[in-house]
């Protein structure tokens, strides 16, 4: 399944974002992004995110052409959620999953997405995710540390100031990661299956 492409990213705004320390550690370990202060930017996407976080696992993420600075996410009601902004150009998932729960008059009911299994693992590009938390083993390519937000290697960038880090390539096995919005440009997703839950059954 395509989705048809959609407006290319756009840069964050002129607003000043906070500070953001990211956490960068070799294969084997755990990958961290630790919020530092509250962010004063917005999250580049064109439209307002949901009221509900949700979750996206896979069990071996490849990518190029990645980069990762603070933003704000804001719903439609105006409320700013502080996140940390991924970018990869092009990327891989294999075994993806995606979820969401909500509580409605009757219950919860959650949303449950899977594709990208059997060895033909999904793919994206121009993949951008707002994201609270990430955990899984991480390699970097050629990453840099530290860089000014405004002048990170990817189309996308954060505010001129921020803390940065970017690199060539990305690779997490075992990702689990809870985010407020993903968006790409064409996002494949070979073999997908969807169906509704009772809200017990999540990615992780």
């Amino acid at each position: 399944m395509k989705f048809p492409k959609s407006d290319r990213v756009r840069k964050l705004g002129s607003s000043h974002a906070g500070r953001i320390a990211l956490v960068a550690v070799p294969a084997g370990v755990v990958a961290a992004a630790l919020m530092g202060g509250v962010a004063q930017g917005a999250v580049p996407v064109s439209f307002a995110v949901s009221g509900s976080q949700f979750q996206i696992s896979a069990s071996q993420l490849e990518g190029t052409g990645f980069s990762q600075y603070a933003g704000v996410a804001k719903d439609t009601e105006g409320k700013e959620h502080t996140v940390a902004i991924a970018n990869i150009k092009s990327a891989t998932l294999a075994d993806l999953c995606q979820s969401v729960i909500t509580d409605t008059p009757l219950g919860k009911v959650g949303v449950l997405i899977k594709a990208g299994g059997n060895g033909n693992p999904a793919s994206a590009s121009d993949l951008q995710i707002g994201m609270t938390g990430l955990k899984g083993d991480a390699s970097f390519g050629a990453i840099r540390i530290g860089v000014d937000a405004s002048t990170v290697n990817t189309d996308a960038k954060g505010s001129a100031g921020d803390f940065a880090q970017d690199a060539d390539t990305v690779s997490i096995k075992n990702l689990q990661q809870t985010a407020w919005s993903t968006q790409a440009s064409v996002f494949t997703l070979t073999g997908m299956t969807l169906e509704l839950t009772d809200g017990s059954q999540g990615c992780f």
